[in-house]
């Protein structure tokens, strides 16, 4: 079996409801599509009704069940919805995607309102939903959750000092909830991405023709994490092991500027920034 080819019967454990949270577009979308087509039925979360709908349409051609929700995770009362619009389903999969840096810039002159809402999203939110699934799982017997991770939870990097840390602590995290649910028989993984084309990525700007850059494939990316979910607690996404190994290097100030190279170099230049 190749990991672009997930067959059904390598998922059914984790059936018959997935939860995918941040499944409108990206790597999150093609979990929702690899889901669908290897039988498993889905609650599809996210912000944008037009793009979720899209996909829901695309996975109900696969002859699955979906359910939406449109939601701001940053909002209580939103999230409350995604909980209880899954009340009476047994949701045996839970894919946390939903995660962003929401919100950059150097952080003693940024608005720490939004810097908190980066926090929200990147950490209360994946905590609250392994909580609630990870404990209905637990009584089950069985299950799967996936926390999406970043090379940003590796090193320090200007503008992205709230969200690298919020990465940071998911992966700490999920490495402690491994370790919780493994004898209940609940999967746990943290994969970790390193740069992948997709369109949040293009909006923030990310130039994808940086020399020796290993970009990702949504789609490949999806398969490789849904391929590993047995294999927690932390799985990278193959071509990003250097990157990884970077974040454990002992000269953490050499380190640490010179991935602040790499990441200025991904920026492109906005219109109107000084030469």
């Amino acid at each position: 079996m190749t990991e672009s080819d997930i067959a059904a019967s390598d998922l059914a454990e984790y059936g018959p409801w997935a939860l995918v949270v941040g499944g409108s577009e990206g790597v999150g979308a093609q979990f929702a599509e690899q889901l669908a087509a290897a039988g498993v039925d889905l609650v599809l979360v996210a912000r944008k009704v037009g793009p979720l709908e899209d996909i829901a349409q695309r996975c109900r051609e696969h002859g699955r069940a979906v359910r939406t929700v449109s939601a701001d995770l940053t909002v209580p009362a939103d999230l409350d919805r995604v909980l209880q619009a899954t009340d009476d389903l047994d949701i045996g999969l839970l894919v946390c995607n939903a995660g962003a840096n929401s919100y950059g810039s150097e952080f003693v002159d940024g608005d720490l309102v939004e810097f908190m809402k980066v926090l929200t999203l990147n950490v209360t939110v994946p905590m609250a939903l392994a909580h609630h699934y990870g404990a209905r799982m637990k009584k089950r017997g069985s299950g799967g959750i996936i926390t999406i991770g970043s090379l940003s939870g590796y090193l320090g990097s200007a503008e992205h000092t709230v969200y690298g840390g919020a990465k940071a602590f998911v992966r700490i995290f999920t490495e402690g909830l491994w370790l919780e649910l493994r004898e209940a028989g609940v999967d746990v993984l943290h994969l970790v991405l390193g740069v992948t084309d997709t369109p949040a990525m293009r909006r923030a700007g990310l130039d994808f023709d940086v020399p020796g850059l290993v970009v990702g494939r949504p789609a490949d990316v999806a398969a490789e994490g849904l391929a590993h979910l047995s294999d927690g607690p932390v799985h990278v996404v193959s071509g990003n092991e250097r990157g990884v190994a970077l974040g454990g290097a002992d000269d953490r100030a050499r380190t640490v500027l010179k991935h602040h190279r790499l990441m200025t170099a991904l920026m492109k230049r906005r219109e109107g920034d000084d030469a």
